[in-house]
């Protein structure tokens, strides 16, 4: 996780991203600062293992609280570079992240599909992308965001398959990113399937959905506006499984589904107001779950930075 040194609202991400508002605040910084903190304090004592890394203010980052989209981590020691709509957030791609990340964890490949930028084709990470990494789906809706040669270009290199749709918000908007209304866990996915208004596409991702063995809780176009499709299932040094959310998109369930999701795991939430507000973005885009190798030997261990 990346702690925050000058978030504020972005206007080259504002373009294309239907959830950020310019609350016009000159305290965001220090809101913003205050709920990572926060949210940090709530993860780690659940037993949830947190690398933080503190942001500079060598390069205006102002969206850098969210590291998943310019970088992902993967069990074979791969990690994907990725590349991004705003010329800002291009600037999110630090050595010295790098450099952390390699003290604790192998790195045997970089996979960099950043020069696609030049070509103006983006793929922004784990927010374009929902990924089934137990059976290596790439699940995404095409957007500004989102191009399905560069997607393709990930499946290829990494083995995975592409299940593509159209999302759209109440408006008839394309969604930003995937990862604003689909959540993929261990044994159910979280999604709008009223936001993908093409039924023949609605079928086929329900079919991937239903094939590998996974339970479909749907949420409406309402609780995807509060960021209740912006969830990540994490698990704690103990192996016990949490969904972690925002409080607004909490708040935003229904008793049966909450009731649906406790089946499987507790739920953990933190408000995270500022963020949401001016960034367009919540507790899964700020958390980039590393699978790497560590130094150790140990593989596949799900942490964060």
């Amino acid at each position: 996780m990346i702690r925050p040194v000058g978030f504020s609202f972005n206007v080259e991400t504002a373009v294309n991203n239907a959830f950020q508002v310019d609350a016009k605040d000159p305290g965001t910084q220090t809101k913003a600062l205050g709920e990572f903190n926060a949210f940090v304090n709530m993860l780690v004592s659940n037993g949830i293992d947190v690398t933080v890394i503190d942001d500079v203010l060598d390069h205006l980052t102002p969206d850098s609280i969210f590291p998943n989209n310019w970088i992902s981590f993967h069990t074979d020691g791969t990690i994907c570079l990725y590349p991004m709509y705003a010329p800002n957030r291009r600037k999110e791609r630090k050595p010295e992240v790098l450099e952390k990340i390699r003290t604790q964890f192998q790195i045997n490949r970089t996979i960099d599909l950043s020069p696609y930028e030049s070509q103006d084709k983006f793929l922004e990470g784990t927010g374009s992308m929902v990924l089934d990494r137990e059976n290596q789906i790439a699940y995404a809706c095409l957007s500004p965001r989102t191009d399905v040669t560069v997607l393709h270009d990930f499946c290829t290199s990494l083995n995975y398959s592409a299940v593509c749709f159209d999302s759209v918000d109440e408006k008839g908007q394309a969604i930003y990113h995937t990862n604003v209304m689909m959540c993929v866990a261990d044994r159910y996915v979280v999604v709008c399937l009223d936001s993908v208004r093409n039924p023949e596409q609605r079928k086929v991702l329900e079919n991937s959905i239903k094939a590998n063995g996974k339970r479909i809780i749907t949420i409406n176009h309402q609780q995807m506006n509060h960021f209740a499709g912006n969830m990540l299932q994490v698990q704690n040094t103990k192996g016990g499984k949490y969904l972690v959310m925002s409080t607004q998109a909490y708040q935003s369930l229904y008793p049966d589904q909450i009731d649906a999701l406790t089946t499987y795991q507790p739920i953990l939430h933190s408000p995270l107001d500022t963020i949401e507000t001016n960034g367009g973005g919540s507790a899964r885009c700020m958390m980039a779950e590393v699978f790497l190798p560590e130094k150790n030997g140990e593989l596949g261990k799900k942490r964060f930075s």
